[in-house]
């Protein structure tokens, strides 16, 4: 289960994950939001060379360091590529103390009771074993929530907790995250299913082990503190989830013990055309906001 040292990181840090895992689908729209239209790139290999060389200069800027940020979720292909000369998790753990994670899951299936659960995730044993020989911590699967039905929810739950298990066969750390949507009508309702849900899953986990969670902003506040406690849970993070950095700050900081993992909050406002100092500058605001909100 990673070194000592990254354990006590993700249990302890003073800090938060930083979500850099976009996948095809959504590459497009982070590069607009960077300021990289559709017509700069003929194909997706050039596509996602793009996207690497934004997260490299997000993960190569001097705020990007593990006092601040204590994990870091890749996208396969980012694992597979290499960080300022070195394999990325390599270069992630060594050079800026910062916890390597990868994204497992292969999008969702279509709705049904609810909720979108995870699709089949072919060959996730050898994506495993080759994740934890490239010195990855952990991994992270997503799931949705879209309405607070009882049995949907805890059957999503349940299908994270499975895929959570082989993970923790393989030795890592699973973030399981089902995503509560924030627009539903029946937010707060499906919050207390998906609480009781987790658990229920987490008196399964065998006592040696400890997932994470992470989980959408909930409307009341502090509501996770039970599953922030528990013993079978290393940390719960939070995602943005379509709240903008403030909203989702502020919501982040009345919630004690749960700390961010954001994606789109975090990369807010940086864009291709900065220059190094102004994307650096700008991104060390965002940083320094993002974790004040998450060591309330």
């Amino acid at each position: 289960m990673g070194t000592a040292e990254q354990v006590a990181k993700m249990q302890k840090g003073a800090g938060f994950v930083a979500a850099l895992d976009q996948s095809g689908g959504s590459t497009p729209k982070a590069l607009k939001l960077y300021g990289v239209d559709e017509g700069a790139w003929s194909s997706d290999a050039e596509m996602f060379d793009l996207i690497h060389a934004m997260r490299e200069r997000i993960a190569t800027a001097p705020a990007f360091t593990g006092d601040k940020v204590i994990g870091a979720i890749l996208f396969e292909m980012t694992m597979d590529r290499d960080i300022a000369g070195k394999p990325a998790a390599d270069y992630l753990w060594a050079d800026r103390g910062v916890v390597p994670f990868l994204k497992i899951d292969k999008g969702l299936e279509e709705p049904a009771h609810g909720v979108r659960n995870l699709k089949p995730i072919p060959g996730l044993g050898d994506t495993l074993d080759r994740a934890a020989a490239k010195g990855i911590f952990g991994t992270k699967a997503r799931s949705v929530i879209d309405a607070a039905d009882r049995d949907g929810i805890a059957g999503n739950v349940a299908q994270q907790f499975q895929v959570g298990a082989e993970v923790l066969d393989h030795g890592m750390v699973p973030i399981i995250e089902p995503e509560v949507t924030i627009s539903i009508a029946d937010k707060r309702e499906a919050e207390a299913m998906l609480r009781d849900a987790i658990l229920a899953e987490l008196e399964k986990v065998p006592a040696d082990r400890q997932v994470m969670l992470k989980l959408t902003l909930p409307e009341e506040p502090g509501y996770y503190a039970p599953l922030v406690a528990h013993p079978r849970v290393m940390r719960v993070v939070a995602l943005s989830g379509g709240y903008s950095r403030d909203e989702a700050n502020a919501r982040l900081a009345a919630n004690s013990g749960v700390v961010a993992s954001f994606s789109r909050a975090l990369t807010e406002g940086l864009s291709a055309q900065q220059s190094d100092d102004e994307f650096n500058g700008a991104l060390e605001r965002v940083i320094d906001e993002i974790r004040a909100a998450s060591i309330t």
